[in-house]
């Protein structure tokens, strides 16, 4: 459902639809099942339903995590509400395309703000886990924010929807998330070097440099793309 937005001087009836990029270590195999999902599913589900499961689960997941708090069970839940949320995000956008029932622009626009807000969401409630600090929580956000702005800016300017970096999209992190979440489980605390850290602000501080370095990576190279493709007359 994901394509690249309208320009400036395209009539209101026409959308440059973007090439969409997925070279993640599990979209060959996601595609298929996905596949199989959409041609298999019952005719009252609709993409619509779907987007909203995928949004309501990640804001689930962060209620969960922040009522972890008082009693780790719950992150039973949060692993459930993860995996609903891989079903209705990555679905939504297969259903529709299978059933020919493509709205562009509507999906590019609400597929990104769900993701934004979910985030916002799930950050929250991580940071009122206590398995994960304020500031860590923060800063993973951020630079969750800045990697998203430019992937969209480049999906407008290059027309190029890339939906993984360096082999990683949002189905290898849900993975990721998921496998903290049950370690959480056994104790929230690693041992590195000695000295004890909390489990989620070891993985928070990875994953923030990580984004960060990609997102500048890829800001540079996008620049130098277009300033290649739109030299001064």
């Amino acid at each position: 459902m994901t394509t690249a937005p309208l320009s400036a001087n395209q009539p209101s009836g026409s959308f440059a639809h973007a090439t969409r990029i997925n070279k993640s270590l599990t979209a060959t195999a996601e595609k298929l099942v996905l596949s199989w999902m959409a041609q298999n599913a019952p005719a009252w589900v609709t993409s619509d339903q779907l987007t909203l499961l995928g949004f309501g689960s990640q804001i689930a997941a962060g209620l969960f995590f922040a009522l972890a708090r008082f009693d780790r069970r719950t992150l039973f839940a949060v692993v459930l509400c993860i995996f609903l949320n891989w079903l209705g995000d990555s679905l939504d956008g297969t259903l529709a395309r299978v059933r020919s029932q493509q709205r562009p622009r509507y999906g590019f626009y609400v597929d990104h703000m769900v993701d934004v807000l979910g985030s916002v969401a799930l950050m929250c409630g991580l940071g009122f886990s206590g398995f994960l600090h304020w500031q860590v929580a923060l800063a993973m956000l951020l630079a969750f924010l800045v990697l998203s702005c430019e992937s969209y800016l480049a999906t407008y300017t290059l027309h190029r929807f890339e939906l993984a970096h360096a082999f990683f999209g949002p189905t290898e992190l849900r993975i990721l998330l998921i496998a903290g979440t049950l370690a959480l489980l056994r104790s929230p605390r690693a041992v590195l070097n000695g000295h004890s850290y909390l489990l989620f602000d070891l993985g928070g501080v990875t994953a923030t440099a990580a984004m960060g370095v990609m997102a500048l990576t890829i800001t540079i190279r996008h620049t130098a793309q277009l300033f290649r493709e739109e030299p001064l007359p």
